[in-house]
This record gives structure tokens, C-alpha cells and sequence, in this order.
């Protein structure tokens, strides 16, 4: 997809609240979409989940983007994302918040760009930038030790 471009997505309903995703990339394989019990089998992650996935994986792919320009180390980082699930008016579930941690290994955290890709890199995550019009979305980057290197919201 361009960056002003756009993508089509189809969905395909299979039973119940199960549906098969279908991306706009050949090579990219199918996915199926569940809810939990009771409302379904569970056979794959919900909305919600995905988002907080989509949220957490553009934060790390900005990050890691930005400190190796050229071909990122395998294993530099770990990523974690917590959905905060709330009933707000009317009782309807929402998600209230995302807090999202990266964990960088000792490699990326002495990478010369490192500090400097700290302060830019969450403005370059189309999908967390785009979330935060609507939900509150903390990040922290933390080294293996746990020391905090980046706190942002």
C-alpha cells in the first residue's frame, strides 16, 4: 500500500463469528477472525486483539526502521501490548487504552541512532498515531535489564 494509497480487505463470513480475511497481497495467507466464547469458538483472535496487534507491531516496526536503516538483527526486540477493555455509555465494551512495551536487546540499545530514533519514532507509526485520536496509547521502550529508555504518550 502507498503511503497515500489505499488497501481493500475482504471478508468472508464462515459461521458463526467466524470470518476468513482475505489481505490484497497474494502472498499474504488468509486469516481467520473469532470472537471467544461464548460468543464463538475462539479459532482465532478478535478485532480487538488485532488492533492492539497492529498497533504494537507498527510501534516496533517504526523503531526498528529507524535505528537499522539498513537490515535489522534478528531477535532485537520483543513487544508486548496490554488492551485495556472497559463498559462505558450504554454498557458497551470499548478499548480504553493500549499500553505498549518494547523491550530492545543490548545490540540495538548501543546502536549509534538509538537516542534519536527514542524521539521519532512513534510519529511515524500510522496505525498508533491514527489510534490515539480515539483511545489513549502508552509506550515504553525499556532495555534488557527493564530500565526505562523512552516513556511516551
Amino acid at each position: 500500500m502507498s503511503e497515500e494509497g489505499r488497501c481493500t480487505i475482504h471478508l468472508e463470513h464462515l459461521k458463526d463469528y467466524e470470518y476468513k480475511v482475505k489481505f490484497d497481497w497474494d502472498q499474504v495467507p488468509d486469516l481467520i477472525l473469532d470472537e471467544p466464547p461464548p460468543l464463538g469458538s475462539q479459532v482465532g483472535p478478535n478485532a480487538s486483539r488485532m488492533l492492539a496487534a497492529a498497533a504494537a507491531n507498527c510501534l516496533s516496526a517504526s523503531l526498528l526502521f529507524c535505528v537499522h536503516k539498513s537490515e535489522a538483527p534478528p531477535g532485537s526486540m520483543h513487544t508486548a501490548v496490554t488492551c485495556k477493555l472497559v463498559r462505558k455509555e450504554k454498557q458497551r465494551l470499548r478499548i480504553d487504552a493500549m499500553d505498549v512495551r518494547i523491550q530492545v536487546s543490548g545490540e540495538m540499545e548501543q546502536a549509534a541512532r538509538m537516542r534519536r530514533c527514542l524521539d521519532l519514532f512513534e510519529d511515524f507509526c500510522v496505525v498508533t498515531a491514527s489510534i490515539r485520536q480515539g483511545i489513549a496509547v502508552t509506550v515504553e521502550v525499556v532495555n534488557e535489564s527493564g530500565e526505562v529508555l523512552h516513556r511516551g504518550e
